[in-house]
């Protein structure tokens, strides 16, 4: 066995000078927290790489979603999908609205839009769609059912940072967006998180849930939460986001290195980039058909752990197939996503992956 351990991903990481002498602010002002300089140097350079109107930061990306449902004043149910991180769903839940899980199209894993107004009742709110491995939604189709219905709608774009569909920056769809900066992304502020939105008034009642709902000195006119961004995570995240073009482009580089062994090969799908996306690259999915490839997903997985490598099964279980929910959910409603979540490897992928170690991996997924 290969000593080299090889996990799904890694954090990348500034040179070290580069992020000391980006602190070296906080030694002199004393000022780590409470939207300092370097947190709002953050927000002004991440609204310009993003193409977004406004952004506000969080320490991390559940916070952001999870006040960003409460900051929209949301009652009742929110159609959503089952194949995402236990986030999206605990997210809705712990606002007391109710997820109403619609199906995946088997194409890109994103919400299939064909099944959601069938889910539309007198008691949806809104839309909360999930960019799934950086693989857009149908925006526009959303956008047109959402306006029929007027409902809200909020992206789950965890995966999707930097991304534009049609030269768009993906974050300026729908009614506000959430970006996780959690330190396995792609652009990572060690934890963190991040809104976009276009209406103002959601900014203002973001600001004031992740400040504990303080308006002023003497005014606190809302119960709210402690979800600020702090300087350090600033800092990383003014770093990182120098770099990050450079780690997209490294990760390109692999995943047309994967491609090149597997996207022809009986039994295993890949997901295929739409022309009119410009991807980040964050992750690599593979599906396996057992009776074409002639091993399961399970097989092939624990192959690569006696390797040494570590991929996940990104997602499963379903979010809707939690013990927490056991019994509260009909799993039968999702069928391509319950198919998809059993069949799902996501291989390792970081901009400093050795492309030795992706033909390793290839072959040892090809050997029989």
């Amino acid at each position: 066995m290969n000593s080299k351990r090889i996990l799904v991903t890694r954090a990348s990481m500034p040179p070290l000078e580069e992020y000391i002498n980006e602190i070296k602010s906080i030694w002199e002002t004393s000022w780590m927290t409470n939207m300092g300089e370097l947190h709002n140097q953050l927000e002004k350079e991440l609204i310009k790489y993003l193409g977004v109107d406004n952004i506000s930061l969080f320490t991390n990306g559940h916070l952001a979603l999870e006040l960003l449902l409460q900051a929209m004043n949301l009652k009742g149910e929110v159609i959503t999908t089952p194949f995402t991180f236990a986030s999206t769903t605990h997210a809705i839940v712990r606002n007391n609205l109710k997820p109403v899980f619609c199906d995946v199209n088997k194409d890109d894993c994103t919400m299939d839009v064909t099944k959601i107004e069938e889910l539309v009742t007198d008691r949806t709110c809104a839309i909360l769609p999930v960019n799934v491995y950086g693989n857009i939604c149908d925006v526009y189709e959303i956008d047109r059912i959402a306006k029929k219905y007027d409902l809200k709608v909020i992206y789950d774009a965890a995966h999707a940072f930097g991304e534009k569909i049609d030269g768009q920056g993906v974050g300026s769809f729908g009614n506000a967006s959430m970006f996780s900066f959690h330190a396995t992304k792609i652009f990572n502020t060690i934890e963190g998180g991040g809104v976009t939105f276009s209406n103002k008034d959601i900014g203002k009642a973001l600001y004031t849930l992740k400040n504990f709902g303080i308006k002023s000195e003497v005014l606190v006119d809302g119960i709210g939460s402690n979800a600020k961004m702090n300087e350090f995570q600033a800092a990383m995240g003014i770093c990182n986001l120098r770099h990050v073009d450079d780690e997209i482009n490294k990760r390109k580089a692999i995943v047309e290195r994967y491609e090149k062994w597997l996207s022809s090969v009986d039994g295993i799908k890949i997901i295929h980039k739409k022309k009119n996306i410009q991807s980040n690259y964050a992750y690599f999915p593979i599906f396996f058909d057992e009776k074409s490839f002639g091993y399961t997903r399970n097989e092939i997985s624990d192959r690569l752990k006696e390797n040494n490598i570590f991929p996940r099964k990104y997602f499963y279980p379903l979010t809707n197939e939690f013990d927490c929910y056991r019994d509260k959910f009909d799993t039968i409603r999702t069928p391509v996503a319950q198919y998809l979540s059993k069949r799902v490897l996501t291989l390792p992928l970081y901009g400093d992956l050795k492309l030795d170690d992706v033909d390793r991996i290839c072959k040892l997924i090809l050997s029989k």
